[in-house]
């Protein structure tokens, strides 16, 4: 079996996977218990402010995950002159902005 070499990864401390792997699971807990507002059909805004809750820890996470990735990856890239690394974070960025 033939592995693909056009994925790019990166090594993380295991603080920083700790941090990250913490955040996801709040954002999955809040997911199962919108899940369980609509299961016992709880009032649609009570919802709504749950979801709301949901997509700023999920924003969060994206937060914490670009502002490593530029402190490490993007810097690295540059002083290497890799300046592709700018198009892709700036097309990253586009994507999280939608």
């Amino acid at each position: 079996m033939e592995t693909c070499e056009c994925r790019k990864t990166k090594q993380r401390s295991e603080e920083e996977v700790k941090g990250l792997i913490h955040r996801l699971n709040r954002v999955e807990g809040q997911i199962r218990g919108i899940r369980g507002m609509v299961e016992r059909s709880a009032y649609c805004p009570d919802i709504l402010a749950q979801v709301a809750a949901a997509n700023a820890a999920l924003n969060a996470f994206a937060k914490e995950l670009l502002s490593e990735h530029i402190r490490t990856c993007v810097t690295r890239d540059i002083r290497e002159g890799k300046d592709e690394t700018v198009e892709e974070l700036l097309s990253t960025l586009q994507k999280l902005m939608k």
